[in-house]
């Protein structure tokens, strides 16, 4: 008896203590489970306080723009590709990456721009905008090395940026060039606008970002009509031209397939003191300067009867910028709608430095004579002829003034002496430039 007694005591004490501590061990997990849920809660209302004052904080700015806490940002692709000059430097062409990058900057974007690696400093036309620009600290445009042919370090960047819009400026775009360089051309021109497209599906931003692809007039080569629109039928004449093709469609591509806000923006000729010093209008303009210094006698040039729609690049920026701010996404053609030839462009340019040009000769033995001094200036050599030539461009805009409110302001005469002077002054300081 006294066993059974004593067992059922030890079964009672052992239940009794199972039940007890039963009971704790759920008096804990409500108190923890509460702790969990109070500071749960206390961290919402830190969260969203400090969100309604970052709110405010915008607001009061004005041109800043939110996104996951952060200023609106962009991925500008600016200083990608270079050519070669014909002396063998090497000339970045981010002609319209440094003006679209002051224009953002005063909008209040944070720019992230992207450029290739080189032993030297690529930055001449962007180091203005650094903070420093001495110590190139940089505000808000940052710099990050990368490629158009390297598809790991564009996934990479966009993945850390998270960007709200992409603009592809990068790009081999001298049109001569291109027929020695046909491969490398159309590996950057066109296959890496869809590393860029392909880039920003593999990072899941197809529903956030807007992208800005920078087309060209060669598109259109071997004109269907005049003028050329939206709508005129393509027929480029160079390896550049053909490789802007097929940037162009693969863009429209991703925006019908996935939806990608996607834009082209058909730009024509857009010029300014700070175009490469291998393209026809810089040439012109700077051999010109050095003329008007008495540091060169003369210079040839290719096709003087080329007639290009010349702006200015300042202007067709701001066509880039308003392409992404409307509301669905559509190609544009950018132009002034003006002809001018590069026969116009020298004379022009000579007449803003007191002197007048009279031609003389027929094709490749033609000259350019002073008519106040009878010395030769201007010369034709065949090398600067392209294998297949585009005479004559011409660009409407209607559809551009029409829904983006956008227009031309330089006129031509303007822009041919704002780059004269620039060049004039330029090489007055430095001779060797």
């Amino acid at each position: 008896m006294s066993q059974f007694l004593g067992s059922v005591g030890k079964r009672f004490s052992l239940t009794a203590y199972q039940t007890s501590l039963k009971f704790l061990t759920l008096t804990t997990v409500l108190r923890i489970k509460y702790c969990i849920l109070w500071f749960s809660l206390v961290y919402v209302t830190i969260f969203f306080c400090l969100g309604i004052l970052q709110t405010c904080k915008t607001a009061a700015v004005g041109n800043l723009l939110l996104c996951s806490g952060r200023q609106l940002s962009i991925i500008l692709c600016i200083c990608f590709q270079s050519t070669l000059a014909e002396d063998g430097e090497v000339i970045l062409q981010a002609v319209d990456g440094s003006y679209l990058a002051e224009f953002l900057l005063e909008k209040g974007y944070e720019v992230h721009g992207i450029v290739r690696r080189s032993s030297s400093f690529n930055t001449g036309r962007i180091e203005h905008l650094y903070k420093n620009s001495q110590a190139h600290i940089e505000g808000n445009m940052k710099l990050h090395y990368g490629d158009l042919t390297d598809s790991t370090c564009l996934v990479k960047i966009i993945n850390e940026v998270k960007p709200n819009e992409i603009y592809n400026l990068g790009a081999q775009s001298h049109v001569k060039i291109s027929f020695d360089l046909a491969e490398y051309t159309a590996d950057v021109d066109g296959v890496g606008t869809l590393r860029l497209l392909d880039a920003i599906k593999t990072c899941g931003l197809i529903n956030s970002v807007k992208f800005y692809q920078a087309s060209t007039s060669e598109l259109f080569g071997k004109v269907q009509e005049i003028p050329q629109k939206e709508t005129t039928p393509f027929y480029p004449r160079s390896p550049y031209g053909a490789a802007k093709l097929y940037a162009y469609w693969i863009v429209v591509n991703f925006r019908e397939a996935y939806n990608l806000f996607a834009v082209n923006g058909i730009l024509f000729n857009h010029e300014s003191p700070r175009r490469g010093a291998n393209f026809v209008t810089r040439k012109i303009s700077r051999s010109v300067a050095k003329i008007h210094l008495g540091q060169m006698d003369s210079f040839s040039l290719g096709n003087l009867d080329a007639k290009r729609d010349w702006g200015h690049a300042r202007d067709y920026v701001e066509a880039m910028w308003l392409m992404l701010q409307t509301d669905e996404p559509e190609d544009f053609v950018i132009a002034t709608g003006e002809v001018h030839s590069v026969r116009e462009f020298v004379e022009k340019s000579f007449k803003h430095i007191g002197k007048t040009i009279v031609w003389e000769g027929k094709n490749e033995n033609e000259v350019g004579r002073c008519k106040e001094t009878g010395k030769i200036h201007v010369t034709v050599n065949h090398k600067y002829y392209r294998p297949t030539e585009v005479d004559f461009l011409q660009g409407d805009c209607t559809k551009a003034r029409q829904k983006l409110n956008w227009k031309p302001r330089v006129t031509f005469d303007e822009l041919v002496r704002e780059m004269v002077d620039a060049d004039v002054e330029l090489m007055r300081s430095n001779p060797n430039a």
